[in-house]
């Protein structure tokens, strides 16, 4: 099943990917961040600007890896921070970093399926980083985000085109499916959703998208 490769893909993956955001990262890596992953910091920074104010607010961060997006908005002050991920070496990342921030006591890392998710309220931020790549019916994945956001929701959806989306569909072929997004195509989906204001803005080799609700 497509689902079991790509859980298997960044099972194995965990640590590598860690290193990406600079743990134990080496100069080599140092390297192909500046010229590749430019787009994985961008959507950081914009996500923690997007999450303003934070204290005392709640975030579920979907596809959370090795979880610092939800370590560093609880250090600044969410009151609860819960990541989803379906790779055990991803999670096991996540509450390590947790508990070496200070912060475990406001993190919670689940091994979940999140279109099964159910929590008993919506959360006020909900974080899609590296998670549409992969999603197969995007719609669904949007509908449920949406149900569960308070205020916004920030998604990155990888960008169709250019050396850069031909490299990666190269290297995950035989990996995990991947799936890649023009904007008109996001666009589209989310005019199905007319009451939410969407920001639609280049991140590099990203779309980096913002759905604000109503109010939010």
């Amino acid at each position: 099943m497509a689902g079991d490769r790509t859980q298997g893909f960044f099972d194995e993956y965990a640590g590598h990917f860690d290193a990406i955001y600079g743990t134990g990262a080496g100069p080599l890596n140092g390297i192909l961040n500046r010229l590749f992953r430019r787009s994985m910091k961008l959507r950081f920074i914009k996500t923690m600007e997007g999450c303003r104010p934070i204290e005392g607010k709640t975030v579920l961060d979907i596809g959370c890896g090795p979880g610092h997006y939800s370590i560093s908005l609880a250090r600044a002050g969410a009151a609860r921070a819960v990541g989803l991920d379906f790779a055990d070496g991803m999670l096991r990342l996540a509450a390590d970093h947790a508990r070496q921030g200070g912060v475990e006591g406001r993190c919670e890392f689940r091994n979940a399926d999140f279109l099964q998710y159910t929590p008993s309220e919506p959360f006020d931020y909900v974080i899609v980083m590296g998670f549409m790549d992969y999603m197969s019916d995007p719609m669904a994945v949007i509908r449920k985000v949406l149900s569960l956001t308070r205020h916004r929701a920030f998604f990155s959806f990888p960008a169709a085109g250019g050396i850069l989306a031909w490299q990666r569909r190269m290297r995950y072929r035989n990996r995990c499916d991947l799936f890649l997004y023009r904007r008109h195509d996001i666009q589209r989906l989310f005019a199905a959703f007319p009451e939410v204001h969407v920001d639609i803005t280049p991140a590099a080799r990203d779309y980096f998208v913002t759905a604000e609700k109503a109010g939010g």
